[in-house]
């Protein structure tokens, strides 16, 4: 095998994201529910033989040194081979959106890399890699909707029904950090329980992270005021923000597309607006083999 190409790495969507304490080193305890959807980067991926790693951006430009060419080196450092790769990038999800885009390149990259080299690494070995590269890779790795909790670390694979979704993603991104470090931010939710989740599943809970962030950008309350005016007309379930922002959405009736929808604002020239569906598994699911 010399290439991979047309290689998906999916977005995901936070369907609740209840913050339940704080550990002494600072880290955050969370309940979350990950949900991969059909909003996909697309990545290529050519062998080299010469041990080199390259990369090319066939859409937006990324940093040199971004977590697609990190876990590239990182596979290979850990695997001792000589091969390399040429990457090609087709970005799609938008970046500080709160959908996972970067985590999900990395893992993809990871999981086709494993391929591509016949390193025979399982979805535990690549996890524990992925974990240095960002707390939501091993989600993506392990390629199922999952129960979060822990600081991210406890992945509990779920089932979520199949639905569809409007995603609106405004111009301003956010920075994770400055919702986490907030004073104002609520870290006090009651833990939930799966099986509460499972009887209300597009409707449960909240964002805990969304009312700082709205303070950040106010764009994300633009969004869920415009998702509120379908909700008048349609079974929208109430917007909400996704992971830290800034994408928001809402579940609408299966078959609605986006002439269904509000009039989108003028002022809005540059706001993505995309109808997604959920996934049940991940497109590279079993291109790395099973612990048990």
């Amino acid at each position: 095998m010399t290439s991979l190409h047309q290689v998906l790495a999916p977005a995901k969507l936070n369907l609740f994201l209840h913050i339940t304490g704080r550990k002494d080193n600072g880290y955050h305890l969370l309940q979350s529910v990950f949900m991969l959807i059909d909003w996909y980067d697309t990545l290529h991926f050519d062998l080299r033989r010469d041990g080199q790693v390259s990369r090319e951006d066939l859409t937006l430009k990324l940093p040199e040194d971004d977590l697609i060419t990190r876990a590239a080196r990182l596979l290979q450092q850990a695997s001792g081979t000589s091969l390399g790769a040429h990457i090609a990038v087709e970005k799609s999800i938008p970046a500080q959106a709160g959908m996972g885009g970067g985590s999900s390149d990395a893992a993809t990259c990871l999981l086709a890399l494993n391929k591509l080299w016949n390193l025979h690494f399982t979805v535990n070995q690549l996890a524990e890699l992925g974990l240095k590269l960002g707390a939501d890779v091993p989600f993506f790795l392990r390629g199922e909707n999952a129960w979060v909790e822990g600081v991210g670390e406890i992945i509990t694979p779920i089932s979520v029904p199949p639905a569809q979704f409007v995603v609106v993603k405004p111009p301003q991104g956010l920075e994770t950090a400055k919702i986490f470090g907030s004073e104002a931010l609520k870290r006090d939710s009651k833990p939930a329980t799966i099986s509460v989740f499972a009887a209300n599943p597009f409707g449960f809970g909240h964002n805990d992270l969304q009312p700082v962030a709205e303070r950040l950008c106010p764009q994300i309350s633009e969004a869920i005021e415009w998702l509120e005016l379908a909700r008048l007309e349609s079974a929208v379930v109430k917007g909400r923000m996704t992971g830290s922002g800034s994408a928001v959405f809402a579940q609408v009736p299966r078959g609605t597309n986006l002439s269904q929808m509000p009039q989108v604002p003028t002022t809005w020239p540059l706001w993505q607006i995309r109808m997604c569906g959920n996934l049940e598994v991940h497109p590279q699911k079993g291109w790395a083999s099973s612990d048990v």
